[in-house]
């Protein structure tokens, strides 16, 4: 038997390797101006935005074009009071998990009702999860049945949210 079908046992070609994704772009002052607008508020017309950095209309549209397509805008969203949109009860999720099972833990916690932030972080525990519920009951559903039934979860914390402010655009460089 050829060395290639002992090592691919279903006779198929191997898969041909990804290539990772182009490096972006350095940013300077006007990249950052822009992105910092936008994050304060999505819908800002490129009139507006090339007149606030100084920049012609072209530029800024190429500008923000090339920010999409580099990766560094990953795109727009409404930000949401989710309290006023029927979602009273938020909270941070601490899970630890089997080691090396990231990836197939971060697909199921991707597909849960309310999730809205996951992140893997070093620590004390290995994933931080945000979550949006109607209520404690619906919150409490969520972290018993739910995430607590992924077999790869081996322990969760919740932390309940009394009170949250987005620093990140609430409270941006130009608006302190």
């Amino acid at each position: 038997m050829p060395d290639e079908q002992m090592a691919n046992p279903g006779g198929r070609p191997p898969a041909a390797p990804v290539p990772p994704p182009p490096a972006a772009r350095p940013l300077d002052t006007i990249d950052r101006s822009i992105l910092r607008m936008l994050q304060t508020d999505g819908r800002a017309s490129i009139r507006s935005v090339a007149e606030r950095v100084h920049v012609s209309r072209a530029n800024a549209y190429a500008r923000i074009n090339r920010l999409i397509e580099d990766g560094v805008i990953r795109g727009f969203s409404a930000r949401v009071d989710q309290e006023r949109a029927g979602q009273g009860a938020s909270a941070y999720i601490t899970l630890k998990i089997v080691q090396n099972s990231w990836r197939t833990v971060r697909a199921q916690l991707t597909a849960l009702p309310g999730a809205t932030h996951i992140a893997l972080v070093s620590g004390d525990f290995d994933v931080l999860l945000l979550v949006h519920t109607k209520d404690n009951r619906e919150l409490r559903e969520l972290v018993l049945t739910r995430i607590q039934s992924i077999p790869e979860v081996l322990s969760t914390r919740t932390l309940l949210v009394f009170e949250e402010t987005d620093l990140g655009t609430e409270h941006g460089p130009e608006q302190q």
